[in-house]
C-alpha cells in the first residue's frame, strides 16, 4: 500500500483505529438499490445509572480447557455513585512477570488448541495460494521517475521501486524483507518522494507499530542519509517544499517523562531542511496541549501556501494556512475555526477549494479567495447532493475530480474549476474506485475493486477518459461462482440499514450454511466493497460472507457518523444485532452457525454483541479490540478517540459507556458463544490490556465455548506485515469457527 497522497497529508492518527484492516474481512460490494433517509444526529434517550457488575471471583468449577489460574484482585472505581469492579486490573502491567507468565501460557494453550482443530492445515495451505501473488500499488510520478509498491509472489512484504521515465530502467528503492533476520521486525511505513524525484522520505517502524522514526534517501544512489534521522514520527509524513530542499511534519516528542496518553498533545508541526540537525528543526506550529486533538499539515505544489489541521476527533476541525511568498512573515490566519465540522482544502492556482459537512451532512464544495476569506465570501461552486455522499475531493490534470459514495458505491466525476459537471469516470462495475495523480499532469490512475472483482489499475486522462490498462489482480479464484446481493433491513429504532451478502450461486436458504458477519460502524469509516482473496476459503466451505454498513461510519455522511458516536453507541450494536436476526430469519443461517468478526474499534463491536446478545452468535472472532470503555482513555492512544466515544470522566458520557462496555458485562454462569481473541505484542494503538481483562473475565464466567487468546509476535494494532503471519492467523480463525459451529 502506498502511504502517500497526491498533495495532502493525511495524519495516521487520524486514521488511527479507522484504518485497520479487520481480521479476515472483506469491505462491501454496492449493487445499488434505494438509500436509506438520512439520519438526524438524536437526542440520545436518558440512560439510567447502570446497576453495577460483579465480574465473578473465579472458582475451583472445572473447565473445559486447562485455562491458566487467574487470580481476582479487590480493584474497584466508584463513578458518580456508581461502583465499577475491575478484578483484573493487574493484567493492565505488561511489565509484570506475572503478566508475561500469564500471556506466555494463554498463547501456548491458544495455539495447541487451534492446531488440533479438523481441516487448519488445509485452510492454510489454501490462503497461500491466495495470498503470495503479485501485486502492485498506484504508481506515483515525481520529476524523472515512478515509484510504486509492489509485493512479489516470492516475498512477504511489499517492496518499493522506482523507474526511469525515459529508459524504463527499474529498481528496488526500499526493500523490508532484508531489514532485519527473517524480516520478522522491521517494517516499513509511508514513504514520500520529492517532486524531482532524487529524494525519498520514509519511516521504519518496530514490529509494525505505529511508533516510528524517518529516513531519507538518495535514490540515484540508494544512500541512506546518516544526518536526517527523525524521531518521534508516529504521526509524520512529509510535506514537500518544491524544490525538495526541506519538508514540513508533524512532531510527536519521545520523553519518556510525559504519560503516553497525554503525548498527542505535545504534537508539533516543524519544518526540516534537508542535511540540517534533526534536533535544530524550526517550530512551525506550537503544540495544542490536548490530547484529544491531532495536528497535521500541507503545503500547496507550488510552494505558495502552508496549512495546518488542528482536527477534534472525526467530527470537526480547524483550519489555519500561511502565505509563504510574503515579505513578512505575519503568522498563520485562520481559514476556519470553531465550527462543529470538517473541513479539506486544495490549493490551486491561487484559490482554495474547500470540502466541508459544515451545514450540508453529506457535503458540498467551496472556492475561496485566500485574500477574502471571510464566510461571507465564499463561493458555493459543488451543492450537497440529496442522493449520494461527497467522500473525497481532489485537483488533477487541472479539474476538480469528485468521489461520491451512492448506496455504498463509487462514482467518479470530472467537473471543471466552477464546479460544473464535465463527465462521469466509467468503472467496470459496481463497487469501489480511487483516483490519483497531479494536478498538473493529464496522467492520472484509477483504482477498481469489489467483493468479486480483483484489483484493477487504470491508466487515464482526465481530459479524454481513454484508458490503459496498468495491472489486474490475478487471484487463483472464480468469482463467477459467487453472487453478492445488497440487503436492507430495520434496526431496533426503524433506521434503514445496508448490507452486503456474498455466497455460493446455488446457495439454499435452509440455515445450514455457516455465516461469518462483520462490520466496524466509527469513526467515519465507510465499510466500501473492496477485494480480498480472504473470504474465498470460507466461501469455498459453502460459507456466506454478511459486511453491514453501520451508523458510525460515513456511508451516508456525517449524520450516520453522528448517530453512532459518543452517546449514540448503541445504536452500532443494536444494527449488527439487527442483521444477525434478519439474516437468520430470511433463512439464510441460524445462530448456531453465525460468527461475527471484528478488529479495533469492531472489535468492541463484537465485544458488544457477545455479551449483549450471546445466544445470536456460534463464534466470535474478537482482533485487538476496546472493550474496557471506562478506562480504554488512559492507555495507547486512547485519548484521541475521545471525541469519538465519550469519556467516563463524563457522567452524561460514563453512563453510556458504562451501560455497554463489554468487560463490565461479563456474568458469571452465562452461555457465551466459542470465543477467540486475538492481540499483538507491540500493539501501541488499542492497549492489549483490554484483549486480556476480558480473556480472564470470560474463561471464569462462561458456560458456553472455549475461550482462547492468541498473541501474534512482531506485530502492531494492524497485525504483522509478513503474509506468512496473515496465513496462520486466518486459518486459526477459520478453522475454529467451523470447528465451533460442527459442535
Amino acid at each position: 500500500m502506498i502511504a502517500f497522497a497526491a498533495m495532502k497529508l493525511v495524519s495516521l492518527a487520524r486514521l488511527s483505529l479507522a484504518s485497520l484492516a479487520s481480521v479476515a474481512v472483506a469491505s462491501g460490494f454496492a449493487c445499488g438499490g434505494e438509500a436509506p433517509p438520512p439520519v438526524a444526529p438524536t437526542t440520545p434517550t436518558p440512560t439510567p445509572a447502570p446497576t453495577p457488575v460483579a465480574i465473578a471471583t473465579p472458582t475451583p468449577a472445572a473447565k473445559a480447557l486447562p485455562y491458566p489460574v487467574t487470580r481476582a484482585g479487590d480493584a474497584k472505581d466508584v463513578l458518580f455513585g456508581t461502583t465499577v469492579p475491575d478484578p483484573y486490573r493487574w493484567l493492565e502491567d505488561v511489565k509484570s512477570d506475572d503478566v508475561k507468565k500469564w500471556m506466555d501460557e494463554e498463547d501456548a494453550l491458544a495455539r495447541g488448541e487451534l492446531a488440533k482443530r479438523p481441516g487448519r492445515d488445509a485452510m492454510a495451505a489454501r490462503l497461500k495460494e491466495l495470498f503470495y501473488v503479485d501485486s502492485v500499488g498506484i504508481p506515483v510520478h515525481r520529476g524523472a521517475r515512478y515509484f510504486w509498491s509492489k509485493r512479489d509472489a516470492t516475498k512477504e512484504k511489499s517492496i518499493v521501486y522506482c523507474k526511469d521515465a525515459k529508459t524504463g530502467a527499474e529498481k528496488i528503492l526500499l526493500d523490508p524483507n532484508a531489514w532485519s533476520a527473517g524480516g520478522t521486525n522491521v517494517s516499513l511505513g509511508g514513504w514520500w518522494p520529492t517532486w524531482d524525484g532524487k529524494t525519498v522520505a520514509y519511516k521504519i517502524k518496530s514490529n509494525n507499530s505505529d511508533e516510528a522514526t524517518m529516513y531519507l534517501m538518495d535514490v540515484a544512489t540508494g544512500k541512506k542519509s546518516e544526518i536526517d534521522v527523525i524521531e518521534g514520527a508516529k504521526y509524520a509524513g512529509a510535506a514537500w517544499t518544491p524544490k525538495g530542499d526541506g519538508f514540513y511534519y508533524t512532531w510527536l516528542p519521545v520523553d519518556k517523562d510525559i504519560p503516553t496518553a497525554e503525548r498527542p498533545g505535545f504534537a508539533e508541526i516543524r519544518f526540516h531542511k534537508v542535511g540540517a540537525d534533526p534536533k535544530k528543526d524550526a517550530r512551525i506550529y506550537e503544540a495544542t496541549h490536548d490530547a484529544k486533538t491531532f495536528l497535521s499539515t500541507s503545503i500547496s505544489r507550488d510552494g505558495a501556501y502552508l496549512f495546518v489541521y488542528v482536527t477534534h476527533g472525526w467530527s470537526r476541525g480547524d483550519v489555519y494556512f500561511k502565505d509563504l511568498r510574503a515579505k513578512e512573515d505575519l503568522g498563520f490566519k485562520p481559514l476556519v475555526t470553531g465550527t462543529d465540522a470538517l473541513f479539506d482544502v486544495d490549493a490551486y492556482q491561487g484559490r482554495f477549494y474547500v470540502k466541508t459537512n459544515d451545514g450540508a451532512p453529506k457535503y458540498k464544495v467551496y472556492v475561496v479567495d485566500p485574500k477574502k476569506t471571510e464566510r461571507a465570501a465564499w463561493k458555493e461552486i459543488v451543492p450537497e447532493r440529496a442522493d449520494a455522499t461527497l467522500d473525497g475531493t481532489s485537483i488533477l490534470g487541472g479539474k476538480l475530480v469528485l468521489d461520491y459514495l451512492k448506496d455504498v458505491a463509487t462514482k467518479l466525476e470530472v467537473h471543471d474549476l466552477d464546479g460544473k459537471l464535465v463527465r462521469e469516470i466509467a468503472l467496470p462495475a459496481i463497487g469501489t474506485a480511487s483516483i490519483s495523480g497531479r494536478e498538473d499532469e493529464d496522467e492520472a490512475y484509477v483504482s477498481f475493486t469489489s467483493l468479486t472483482f480483483p484489483t484493477e489499475i487504470q491508466e487515464t486522462s482526465v481530459k479524454t477518459g481513454q484508458n490503459k490498462p496498468w495491472f489486474k489482480l490475478k487471484v487463483p479464484v472464480d468469482p463467477t461462482k459467487y453472487a453478492v446481493e445488497q440487503l436492507f433491513f430495520k434496526s431496533k429504532d426503524g433506521t434503514r440499514i445496508p448490507l452486503f451478502l456474498v455466497h455460493a450461486k446455488d446457495a439454499k436458504k435452509d440455515g445450514s450454511s455457516p455465516l461469518l458477519i462483520n462490520g466496524y460502524g466509527g469513526f467515519q469509516s465507510s465499510q466500501n466493497a473492496t477485494f480480498r482473496a480472504s473470504i474465498f476459503p470460507w466461501l469455498e466451505k459453502g460459507g456466506l460472507f454478511a459486511l453491514v454498513n453501520l451508523r458510525g461510519g460515513a456511508e451516508y455522511g456525517e449524520e450516520w457518523h453522528r448517530a453512532g458516536m459518543k452517546r449514540n453507541k448503541q445504536n452500532v450494536f443494536d444494527d449488527f444485532e439487527g442483521a444477525a436476526e434478519f439474516l437468520q430469519k430470511e433463512g439464510w443461517s441460524t445462530p448456531g452457525r453465525t460468527a461475527i468478526t471484528g478488529g479495533s474499534n469492531g472489535g468492541l463491536l463484537v465485544g458488544a454483541a457477545a455479551t449483549q446478545r450471546p445466544d445470536l452468535y456460534r463464534v466470535v472472532l474478537c482482533d485487538v479490540p476496546l472493550l474496557d470503555m471506562v478506562r480504554y482513555h488512559k492507555f495507547g492512544s486512547g485519548k484521541t478517540w475521545v471525541e469519538e466515544y465519550g469519556s467516563s470522566e463524563d457522567e452524561g458520557d460514563f453512563k453510556a459507556i458504562f451501560a455497554y462496555s463489554p468487560y463490565h458485562h461479563v456474568t458469571k454462569g452465562k452461555k457465551y458463544p466459542s470465543i477467540l481473541m486475538l492481540s499483538a505484542d507491540s500493539d501501541d494503538r488499542v492497549d492489549p490490556l483490554h484483549a486480556r481483562k476480558f480473556t480472564a473475565a470470560m474463561q471464569d464466567a462462561s458456560t458456553g465455548g472455549p475461550v482462547l487468546l492468541r498473541i501474534e509476535k512482531n506485530a502492531g494494532h494492524g497485525g504483522a506485515d509478513m503474509v506468512k503471519a496473515w496465513v496462520e492467523k486466518l486459518a486459526d480463525e477459520y478453522a475454529f469457527a467451523l470447528s465451533e459451529m460442527d459442535k
